[in-house]
């Protein structure tokens, strides 16, 4: 992808706080309390600073290809607790634009963008960052690419297929075309898997990084008024396990099960209940990620052209079958219930066929003709494409993970280290791996504590087990079909799960891509404006 450099001019800091009394979350403050580059003041209040910024001017490429001039106020890191772990990691910024194109807007009731750049779990920092789009990874990964620049337009790099420490890639783009949309866009940072400290023990493992979302968005409500945009209008996005974390957040809103944690950190007394969430291949449902795998890759060969043990991936798509028949899920469109025996037809039906149409319809006619010369397992009849669901596993080609892809039985994958504790740095999550184990480990159980962990990082608990009625109404998945990071069932069935409860869901399959794609980013921020009632950028 060619990056078009963020242009940065007129930089203003702003004054200080004026002396007064406000009203944050129902609780009368003091605002003339001084308070630190950390966000906290002098009298332990978690309170925004709405003159501490910095303005900034940017260039926005669109997905037409048009520029726009784009003046914001940006306000650098701030810690988001009153009792930070780590500080690094539990602060957010936030970008709120002031003029677009030479006209002045005010975002002060515009929807909020709560961008995270989390990816494979691992801590995600933005203590660092200069401008919008620049938060990213600390302690163990990147951004594919490097922070975003000023180009928001989707192009054939921003669909490679990244690994699922990648972050930012697949939505980088929404907050630049949130910001020229004039729209506020507020980044959190959050603790990760690797993190430990000098005693050698894990702080960030589950469920830290949603305990710090939820402390993030609970900052922002408290000080309704008081930071830019409009904090009932929330709407959460991010990518693999960013994703995960996005459509969790969405699910458990003001859940009381994280409410002692948040408790330990210092989280503002507030709601962390979000309007929407945006979730892009989400790496979730780890207790049944396994099965799911197994389910829809097991007789694909891995790049090395080795099958995995299939006696194990037989037993696992067993386990897989039993969980989907006791979610009681139905398809969209009537399709009627989900099981394993027809979800092949199912995502066939629902997604995959729509997706190549779609693709192939955009195309012109000798480059279709083209593609179709290639892939003759692809029928196109009457503007439609068809195809079996065989053809498509032989189509996609190679899975990414061996067997177990999540619950390793040697404790290596990278959801191991997330379920680690204390000074140990990886646990078995299942009770399948566990008995499996084959690293020596003197009991083949799984700890005491996992199943409440599991509950807290699992948005399906939310949804389908203990329905959560202040979850998020509106949804916005998406997921390339060449993505083998995890299973398609995954999306689709946080998508039925959602759609039963009655909530809106926007959810489609990218053709041909893979992990991190997001062709369609422009159509987000559309859908941003539809489902929080946003007609455009308001006038001063």
């Amino acid at each position: 992808m060619k990056h078009r450099a963020i242009k940065r001019r007129n930089v203003v800091i702003g004054i200080g706080a004026t002396a007064g009394i406000a009203a944050v979350g129902g609780i009368a403050l003091n605002a003339s309390a001084s308070t630190d580059s950390s966000g906290t003041s002098s009298d332990g209040s978690l309170v925004f600073d709405p003159d501490a910024y910095t303005k900034l001017t940017t260039t926005v490429t669109d997905t037409e290809g048009t520029e726009h001039a784009v003046t914001y106020h940006f306000w650098k890191a701030i810690t988001y607790v009153s009792k930070p772990v780590d500080a690094t990691y539990q602060s957010l910024i936030v970008s709120a634009p002031v003029e677009i194109d030479g006209t002045a807007v005010d975002a002060s009731n515009a929807p909020i963008l709560f961008a995270n750049s989390v990816g494979g779990y691992m801590p995600s920092s933005v203590a660092d960052a200069t401008g919008v789009g620049a938060g990213g990874m600390g302690g163990g990964g990147g951004a594919p690419s490097g922070a975003p620049t000023g180009s928001a337009a989707p192009s054939a790099a921003s669909n490679a297929n990244e690994n699922t420490n990648a972050t930012g890639g697949a939505t980088s783009s929404n907050q630049l075309l949130a910001l020229a949309a004039g729209y506020v866009v507020i980044e959190p940072g959050a603790r990760g898997r690797t993190l430990k400290n000098s005693s050698g023990e894990y702080y960030g493992t589950a469920p830290a990084a949603i305990v710090d979302l939820k402390a993030a968005v609970r900052y922002i409500k408290s000080n309704k008024g008081r930071i830019p945009g409009n904090v009932d209008r929330i709407v959460s996005a991010g990518t693999s396990a960013g994703g995960a974390l996005s459509s969790l957040l969405g699910a458990s809103g003001d859940s009381p099960i994280y409410d002692e944690l948040l408790k330990e950190i210092g989280a503002a007394d507030a709601s962390d209940a979000i309007f929407a969430a945006g979730a892009w291949c989400p790496i979730t449902d780890l207790e049944h990620a396994d099965g799911a795998y197994e389910w829809n890759w097991g007789t694909n060969a891995l790049g090395t052209g080795k099958q995995v043990d299939q006696a194990v991936s037989k037993e696992l798509q067993s386990q897989f079958a039993e969980y989907q028949a006791s979610l009681k899920l139905r398809g969209l469109n009537g399709f009627g219930a989900l099981t394993a025996r027809n979800y092949d037809e199912y995502l066939v039906k629902q997604y995959l066929e729509p997706s190549a149409t779609t693709y192939l319809a955009a195309l012109s006619d000798s480059d279709r003709e083209t593609y179709l010369a290639k892939n003759t397992f692809i029928t196109w009849k009457n503007g439609k494409a068809t195809f079996t669901w065989a053809d498509f596993l032989t189509h996609v080609g190679a899975r990414k993970k061996t067997t177990p892809a999540f619950d390793a039985f040697d404790l290596s994958a990278g959801e191991n280290n997330l379920f680690g504790a204390g000074t140990t740095e990886t646990r078995h999550f299942t009770a399948y791996s566990a008995k499996n184990d084959s690293t020596g480990l003197s009991t083949k159980r799984v700890a005491s504590d996992i199943p409440a962990r599991l509950d807290q990082m699992n948005p399906m608990y939310h949804l389908v087990e203990r329905v959560n009625g202040k979850r998020s109404k509106h949804w916005w998945i998406r997921l390339g079909t060449n993505d083998t990071d995890t299973s398609h069932v995954i999306s689709a069935n946080l998508a039925a799960a959602a759609a039963k409860l009655g909530d809106d869901v926007n959810h489609l399959y990218y053709w041909d891509q893979g992990h991190g794609a997001n062709t369609d980013p422009g159509d987000f921020i559309t859908w941003i404006a539809k489902v929080t009632g946003h007609k455009k950028a308001g006038k001063k």
